[in-house]
């Protein structure tokens, strides 16, 4: 009971450093990031002392960084992270491989460590932040931007490189028990792993999420979401792999599945909880005794450290094509140390080749520089003209002559939906279809159209989709559903959005309108007015006199629409429902007579 109502207070002193500084920091614009860093600093062990687990804590929260891979898997398809391949074996692997000998280099220059100890610290300091740079990416929606993603593929070959820096570690490990196993051997189980993953994530898991989508267990498929993270987190684990490059693999293999858009709105709010408990447990593990102690040190390897990395990458960058302001800002973006320091670190104190304090002072430096990054990138994005977004990695092409993103979001891909969707496409327009049939999703697969899967009435849902970029958005699946929980925080959020549905009645029609759909098409109107006028014509009535009939219908219809719109009376303009023969002389009607 005692622990129970320890974690639970533990819990409260998060939530309330939360909620109390990062409104304030965003408020001020300082951001997110650093508000969570800062509440860590307060109610840590070296301020106030409410929370000292902060090395448990940031154990735990560390599934925040294997949720954001697995987030920023789904976005890439495999065909775009192949077009990324120049970014990533060859910007990634010159950033880490420079960066680490050259921080190597200066640590000797300050430190009276050996080379192998100033090896194992230098190579880790050459890492970044991929939670830190991800999140303030996401901050300023460049995470989908030419620069965001030569940034990213810098971070995920600083992720491939785990594997071979804990090699080097166990390698010259002065631990009289070490048994480090050869680097041939991490290479085939690194190999291995990503195989299996790759495998799973192809063949099994889509079969899965299809599964259990057909049934419409919500709370299942959000728990085979976080079994496919944290499995593949697992797996990759259990090789002393990276877990967070296993989610990354996993999502990879699941962004042209059907139930990207669905696993991404499951796995947000599990993301944004978890980051923010990350830089929590991160501010608390910084030591300020040690600080204070070692500050001119620790001042000099910061500054160091940002100062090397931010003109290292910056050259790399321009190198690889980048203009010297977006090289700027990336290089002061991608400059702090990384939370996988931490991890290195640990591996280098239990090799023996570095001392606690040591592993104390270098965290630190990680922590500070950490801290220090939102506010020098905010800094650097004013001085220089802030990067501007191309194209997203996979979102809809733009179509010209509309009035925001270009696309429209289609929800239902039925017999209804499949003919809006193929007149939209001819006239250039990109759809985002989403329904929650699998088998339907399967059978419009193998024309080469892509459905995601997903309620298409939840506001998260339309996100995922693009709502906030599209141009339109057409309701077309069939059932009389209640328009008022979805319209409304439509309508709040984006005002000025067209929406076109389709009603299911009479009924229906007048309840859309009042909810505040712009355009609203009875699913069986026009069906039923053209079977009339087939009927007329069975009959031998003479083509002039069925346009002027479905003309006089089309009218009193339309009146009577509108006024049971305005009242809410059912039966207000009953009396121009026709009853009996209409006149419909051609003379009265204005036609000219015939010679």
């Amino acid at each position: 009971m005692e622990h129970e109502s320890t974690l639970l207070r533990d819990a409260v002193i998060y939530l309330a450093a939360a909620v109390v500084l990062v409104p304030l920091f965003v408020r001020f614009r300082l951001g997110a990031v650093l508000g969570y860093l800062c509440a860590g600093i307060l109610i840590g062990p070296s301020v106030l002392g409410l929370v000292n687990n902060a090395e448990q804590t940031l154990q735990f929260a560390e599934f925040g960084i294997v949720l954001l891979l697995f987030v920023i898997g789904l976005e890439l398809q495999p065909s775009r992270l192949w077009a990324l391949r120049r970014d990533i074996f060859g910007l990634g692997a010159a950033q880490v491989l420079l960066c680490g000998l050259l921080l190597t280099g200066l640590v000797l220059l300050l430190t009276d460590l050996s080379r192998d100890a100033a090896l194992v610290v230098g190579l880790p300091l050459g890492l970044s932040s991929t939670a830190l740079v991800m999140q303030l990416l996401n901050e300023r929606q460049l995470e989908s931007t030419a620069f965001g993603e030569r940034s990213f593929s810098i971070l995920l070959f600083q992720d491939l490189s785990i594997v071979p820096m804990i090699t080097i570690v166990g390698a010259l490990s002065r631990a009289p028990d070490a048994n480090p196993e050869p680097a041939w051997m991490a290479v085939a189980k690194t190999a291995a792993a990503l195989a299996f993953l790759v495998a799973v994530g192809r063949w099994v898991l889509p079969r899965l999420f299809r599964i259990i989508g057909s049934l419409g267990a919500r709370e299942a498929f959000v728990a085979a979401a976080l079994l496919s993270v944290l499995g593949s987190a697992l797996l990759m684990a259990s090789l002393g792999l990276s877990m967070a490059l296993g989610a990354f693999v996993a999502g990879v293999m699941l962004a042209e599945s059907p139930y990207r858009r669905a696993l991404e709105t499951d796995i947000e709010p599990f993301r944004g909880l978890m980051l923010g408990l990350f830089f929590i447990a991160i501010g608390m593990s910084l030591d300020l005794a040690v600080v204070a102690q070692n500050w001119l040190l620790i001042a000099a390897l910061v500054g160091g450290t940002l100062l090397i990395k931010t003109g290292l990458i910056v050259t790399l960058a321009r190198a690889f094509g980048t203009d010297w302001r977006r090289a700027l800002t990336m290089g002061v973006l991608l400059a702090q140390g990384g939370e996988f320091g931490f991890v290195l670190f640990a591996e280098a104190q239990r090799g023996l080749l570095i001392a606690p304090e040591a592993a104390q002072l270098f965290g630190a430096v990680v922590t500070l520089s950490m801290v220090l990054t939102p506010l020098l990138f905010g800094l650097a994005s004013r001085l220089v003209a802030a990067p501007t977004g191309e194209a997203t990695r996979d979102g809809p092409e733009s179509a010209g002559g509309l009035g925001h993103g270009g696309h429209v979001v289609l929800v239902g891909s039925g017999r209804v939906g499949q003919v809006v969707a193929q007149m939209l496409r001819a006239r250039g327009i990109a759809v985002t279809a989403v329904d929650l049939d699998a088998e339907l999703i399967d059978t419009t697969a193998r024309f080469g159209n892509q459905v995601f899967w997903g309620d298409g009435t939840r506001l998260d849902i339309l996100r995922s989709a693009g709502i906030a970029s599209a141009s339109a958005l057409v309701f077309a699946h069939d059932g009389a559903w209640d328009p008022k929980p979805v319209i409304a925080p439509i309508r709040t959020e984006w005002p000025d959005l067209p929406i076109v549905a389709r009603a299911f009645d009479r009924m229906h029609n007048i309840r859309l309108r009042q909810a505040g759909v712009d355009a609203v098409v009875r699913e069986t109107w026009d069906g039923a007015v053209a079977l009339g006028r087939t009927a007329l014509s069975a009959l031998g009535t003479p083509g002039w006199k069925i346009d002027a009939i479905e003309a006089e219908y089309r009218r009193r219809d339309t009146e009577r629409l509108d006024l049971q719109l305005c009242t809410g009376d059912m039966m207000s303009g009953a009396e121009s429902i026709i009853r009996e023969e209409l006149d419909f002389d051609p003379a009265a009607l204005g036609e000219i007579p015939q010679e």
